[in-house]
């Protein structure tokens, strides 16, 4: 019997990530089975399985339980993932009292983890076990869980009939090579286009004017060992990607070093990744290599407003983007505290301001990387927008990072954007506007390329859907190339993307006319769902105005985080310093991150912002 079956899903001590085993689990219970995740005294024990007495352990835990499916779930190092399941894989199966043929207590055993590790299973058993590589719908992952479509609950089935046809659109735009026919885009003729004196507003206004909306945004940069070898690479490829003409605007994708240690001594330093930049002259020449695209990069991870100044001096940023409460000891990114990090930030803002350049807020999805909720998601973002204004920022160029975690359902990614741009247009006026750049998320991509490319036009559909009635929206789009789960992308995968996003958003609409998705992108469990969060976003920010005093400003921002407002449960660094933010547990549910309580139910807001209370008069 189907019902008779219980689930249960380890992970390794060692291993912070838990949204994927919430996500397998939450469908699971909304099908009807009982599920069983491992504690932390059942996850260490994984990690010493050859151990006797900790295999034990977790044969009480499975017997206990009376556990028939089991799962193993390790997100890091492939080889160690391998070595892992494959001893408790084989200790299951020589366990006469787990997997004895009459009446075995173990039925199936599965693995999920990162491609590599998944195909070094599948080299080594074969197809004894069912792999999980990240990349399935929730439908996928049901049916390979054994489950009959017949179980899987309605609101899973209509969820995921979103999320289908939108993929099924991707497929036949990269099946029939529709994106093979996008043009290059057309030089502009307007004051300075090209030069140091051209500006992001004038570059929308010439493509708006030639219907050459939105402009794209690419992450771009090669990594070698030798930097020299790494600043002539870079080098070829701006050239390209400036003569090829689909690229509006480079994202220099510069290395840590770059960063944490510009215009220093970099002997025996790590380099970590990226495009080593090192110097005001290398600056130079990248923009010269530009021309006439647009270009920017990433900010200092310490000296943040001297680094702004030096990159907008060489560079001429399209705009300039911090992070606010993050790259610094908390994420391990830079040497500054929170506290320090945040001055420093809008000092920055400050100056940003006088330059009379755009700002992002590069916020929202860091607090999302560690298990933060939908809620979070939103008023940080609102939180720094305010700020900005208050600095004399004029134009507010907000990231929406779509996908974060890749678990989350196209519906509800849609209530998120919607909120996002309704909460942080409040602060419109005359001297202050926002501007719209959606992304696909950071994991979302599959490694299966073909697969990859259908998935960058069912993200770009998604874009669309946000707001269908302007025909311009989104004016930027931050294009994620398909190979990021594989390997950077060169030149010719930068523009194949952007091609791909561009026949996306031309093919789309009369897709979405044809079969009928407006039905369900304008459906009232949407505007329900987008109600809710709009009313406790901003439930939550007067909470905040009225108990942390200068709420706008570095050390009312920092008091934000210390109080434990946003919940950053799976935070690594400084856990001690910020007790009150991973003080939290969060929860997939129906396709977003909410906060939940100890039995793993939803928390009410209320419930949510006594906690914080309470949490700040006993911190004080």
């Amino acid at each position: 019997m189907q019902q008779n079956r219980r689930y249960g899903f380890l992970k390794s001590g060692i291993d912070a990530h838990t949204l994927g085993i919430s996500h397998i689990s939450q469908l699971l219970e909304e099908s009807g089975f009982k599920v069983f995740v491992s504690d932390a005294e059942i996850s260490s024990a994984v990690d010493k399985i050859s151990n006797f007495h900790c295999f034990e352990a977790i044969k009480k835990w499975i017997l206990e339980n009376n556990i028939t499916h089991l799962g193993f779930s390790y997100r890091l190092d492939p080889k160690q993932g391998l070595n892992t399941f494959g001893r408790l894989a084989t200790c299951i199966e020589n366990d006469k009292t787990l997997s004895a043929k009459k009446n075995r207590a173990i039925k199936k055993i599965y693995f999920a983890g990162l491609p590599e590790a998944c195909d070094l299973i599948k080299k080594e058993f074969g197809k004894r076990y069912e792999t999980f590589r990240g990349d399935e719908t929730p439908i996928e992952t049901l049916k390979k869980l054994g489950i009959p479509e017949a179980m899987i609950p309605k609101s899973i089935q209509e969820s995921s009939v979103y999320d289908q046809m939108r993929f099924e659109f991707g497929k036949k735009i990269i099946s029939r090579e529709k994106h093979r026919l996008i043009p290059k885009t057309p030089d502009y003729d307007y004051k300075g286009y090209g030069t140091e004196k051209d500006h992001l507003s004038k570059r929308l206004n010439a493509a708006r004017n030639h219907n050459q909306l939105p402009l794209t945004r690419v992450h771009v940069g090669p990594y070698l060992e030798d930097r020299e070898k790494a600043l002539t690479m870079f080098s070829e490829w701006l050239k390209t990607l400036s003569k090829t003409k689909y690229l509006d605007i480079v994202s220099v994708g510069s290395s840590q070093l770059s960063q944490s240690h510009f215009g220093e001594s970099w002997e025996g330093l790590p380099n970590g990744g990226g495009v080593p930049i090192n110097s005001e002259l290398e600056l130079q020449a990248i923009r010269e290599d530009c021309s006439p695209m647009l270009v920017r990069a990433y900010s200092g991870t310490k000296n943040i407003a001297h680094t702004a100044y030096i990159l907008e001096k060489n560079l001429n940023m399209a705009w300039h983007a911090l992070s606010l409460w993050w790259f610094n000891k908390i994420d391990g990114r830079g040497p500054l505290s929170v506290r320090q990090g945040l001055s420093e930030h809008l000092d920055a803002i400050k100056y940003i301001a006088g330059v009379t350049k755009p700002f992002e807020p590069n916020t929202p999805h860091h607090f999302a990387f560690r298990g933060s909720d939908d809620i979070t998601y939103v008023v940080s973002a609102f939180l720094a927008a305010k700020t900005a204004k208050n600095l004399g920022i004029k134009i507010l160029i907000l990231q929406n990072m779509l996908n974060t975690p890749k678990s989350t359902w196209g519906v509800r990614d849609l209530v998120k954007a919607r909120v996002l741009l309704k909460l942080v247009r409040t602060l419109e006026d005359s001297d202050f506007k926002v501007i719209f750049q959606p992304r696909a998320g950071l994991d979302y991509f599959s490694p299966d390329i073909e697969k990859a490319k259908a998935q960058l036009a069912a993200v770009t559909a998604l874009m669309s859907d946000v707001e269908p009635e302007i025909p311009d929206s989104p004016p930027i789009i931050h294009v994620v190339s398909f190979s990021e789960a594989l390997f950077l992308a060169t030149p010719d995968v930068i523009n194949e993307s952007i091609q791909i996003t561009k026949a996306s958003l031309k093919y789309y609409p009369e897709y979405r006319r044809k079969n009928a998705v407006f039905d369900i992108i304008s459906s009232s469990e949407i505007e329900n769902a987008s109600r809710e969060l709009y009313d406790e976003s901003k439930i939550m920010i007067e909470h905040m105005q009225k108990n942390i005093k200068n709420l706008y400003s570095s050390e009312g921002l920092f008091k934000v985080f210390k109080s434990g407002y946003f919940p950053v449960p799976f935070l690594w660094e400084c856990r001690d310093e910020f007790k009150n933010a991973v003080n939290w547990n969060t929860k997939l549910i129906k396709g977003g991150i909410h906060v939940a309580d100890e039995n793993g139910k939803r928390m009410t807001l209320d419930q949510r912002l006594s906690k914080v209370k309470k949490m700040m008069v006993k911190g004080n």
